[in-house]
């Protein structure tokens, strides 16, 4: 908007008509175009691939293999929340206060932690290291495997949730969104 009315301040010469008219139409466009952009990305993000559903991931037991489809499966029923991250994260790290924080907040939610560990020893350690209550796998190929490609994972630590009846509250949040989680949370209950 500071761009648009910028703009319109610059043009000389013109009519202040024209400049309203032209202001308005840009305003429009602009209001358009991101409208259909927050549309295409909720409409992507409320439901995961058939290729991530039927990935397998290593369960804490290191020896069964279940797929992220039967993972959610266990807890339909209950909200939950999933973190990928990584021993390895140093934001993840940094952010498990806040998870904690909100697990204390929030008992009745389910917590899901998918690591990107390269080896089962580290994902071990990290779990043990840091406390982290929940349920946890370990995607086997990594961020760049066929999960984290199906699932678009660019960045961790990622959360999403997932409501009760298996749909996807939030698909793409950060260490500086917990607000938004526990807000979504608090609304869902």
């Amino acid at each position: 908007m500071l761009i648009l009315f910028t703009h319109r301040n610059m043009i000389m010469g013109v009519p202040s008509s024209t400049k309203n008219k032209y202001y308005n139409q840009m305003k429009k466009i602009l209001a358009s175009v991101l409208a259909f952009a927050a549309m295409s990305c909720n409409a992507q993000d409320k439901q995961f691939s058939k290729k991530a559903l039927a990935t397998n991931l290593l369960a804490q037991d290191s020896v069964t293999q279940i797929s992220f489809a039967e993972i959610l499966k266990k807890y339909k029923g209950k909200t939950v929340v999933i973190e990928i991250w990584a021993s390895w994260c140093g934001d993840c790290i940094k952010a498990m206060p806040l998870m904690k924080e909100l697990q204390e907040k929030n008992p009745d939610v389910a917590y899901i932690f998918l690591s990107m560990d390269k080896t089962a020893e580290k994902w071990t350690e990290g779990i043990n290291k840091h406390e982290l209550k929940g349920d946890h796998y370990l995607v086997q190929d990594g961020m760049k495997g066929t999960f984290g490609k199906a699932m678009n994972v660019d960045w961790i630590p990622r959360y999403l949730v997932v409501d009760k009846t298996g749909r996807v509250l939030i698909y793409r949040a950060i260490e500086t969104d917990f607000d938004k989680i526990q807000s979504v949370l608090q609304t869902n209950k």
